[in-house]
């Protein structure tokens, strides 16, 4: 496989050089290798992309495009980096929405949205690089999917309810860097590397190869390019000497509640279990004391009647007394 480095990086190329109209070609095939059906560009829209900072809060381009049947569709292509990245998306889709559309029409004009958000960073927790996200209402007790009407579908040229809203695909860049024939794949291995093979085929690749080479910039945009290649691995050593230091301290912090909580278990559970001994200790006692008492009571009754019977037979009180061990002043009270 024949490699070349000498292209630019599509994160930055999309704050410079994609906002062109004659560079719209790799975006278009950007859309139409996710989408999988011809997207064209109609115009670029207004955007906070035009912030020039390398590190700008906000960068990403939006589209007014067509698709294959003609219809238009607003895009979002998103490649940022801050913690809050999934409300970024709904800010970013909930903005497109209400901003293209014109005051007083009705909500049918609303335009379907694509949120594309290309991310260098590991966006939440899973195993896949590439993630679609849509809106379903499902009943909940039968789980069935709500879908539109006859008319509703003839009416907005759609088949479910999730077309109508926006649709969000992420692509987790970073999490990718095996060159394959499947064009997605293609195109997530240059958004990671930098890099264009010479059997890339997948849309917009051939028109990246031609457009995105280094020797075209200027000598104040390579000194810009540069720049924020070096930027990009400071930012990416500040973010894994962060996740490394947050990882230790989440391990002694750790540790040091677990010991308390062990600690605290440890006291709760002997005093449970003493409790429980205690209990068990001293019902054995008890049955102990009761059975002793129980049998000294038994005797001393038992005396007594012997004594009784004694002194029914005219034994004088000192005989009954050596016979039973009672003393005689027991033994006179007795009837």
């Amino acid at each position: 496989m024949g490699v070349s480095n000498k292209y630019i990086r599509f994160d930055w190329a999309m704050k410079r050089l994609l906002r062109h109209k004659a560079n719209f070609a790799v975006l278009e095939g950007l859309m139409t290798t996710l989408l999988g059906e011809q997207i064209t560009i109609v115009k670029l829209l207004e955007s906070e992309s035009n912030q020039e900072s390398e590190f700008d809060k906000y960068n990403r381009v939006d589209l007014l495009a067509e698709d294959s049947r003609g219809r238009l569709i607003l895009f979002e292509i998103q490649n940022n980096n801050e913690y809050a990245y999934f409300q970024r998306m709904l800010f970013g889709t909930s903005k497109l929405v209400t901003e293209y559309i014109n005051r007083g029409e009705g909500y049918e004009k609303v335009r379907k949205v694509y949120s594309i958000n290309i991310v260098y960073f590991a966006l939440g927790s899973g195993s896949d690089y590439v993630y679609h996200g849509k809106t379903e209402f499902r009943g909940l007790h039968n789980n069935e999917l709500l879908n539109l009407t006859p008319f509703q579908q003839q009416t907005f040229q759609v088949e479910t309810v999730s077309q109508l809203y926006p649709e969000y695909i992420i692509l987790r860049v970073n999490d990718f860097d095996k060159w394959s024939v499947v064009p997605l794949d293609q195109w997530i291995y240059f958004l990671n590397t930098g890099e264009i093979p010479d059997e890339a085929n997948a849309p917009g690749l051939p028109e990246a190869r031609e457009r995105l080479k280094l020797d075209r910039l200027t000598k104040a945009e390579l000194d810009a390019y540069y720049r924020h290649l070096d930027n990009v691995v400071i930012l990416r050593d500040n973010i894994n000497t962060e996740r490394a230091e947050g990882r230790a301290e989440g391990r002694a912090e750790g540790l040091e509640e677990g010991r308390a909580e062990g600690r605290a278990e440890g006291r709760a559970e002997g005093r449970a279990e003493g409790r429980a001994e205690g209990l068990e200790e001293g019902m054995a006692k008890g049955r102990a004391e009761g059975l002793e008492e129980g049998l000294e009571k038994g005797v001393a009754q038992a005396k007594r009647a012997t004594a009784q019977n004694l002194k029914n037979l005219g034994l004088s009180l000192e005989l009954i007394a050596q016979a039973t061990g009672l003393s005689i002043e027991e033994i006179a009270k007795l009837h």
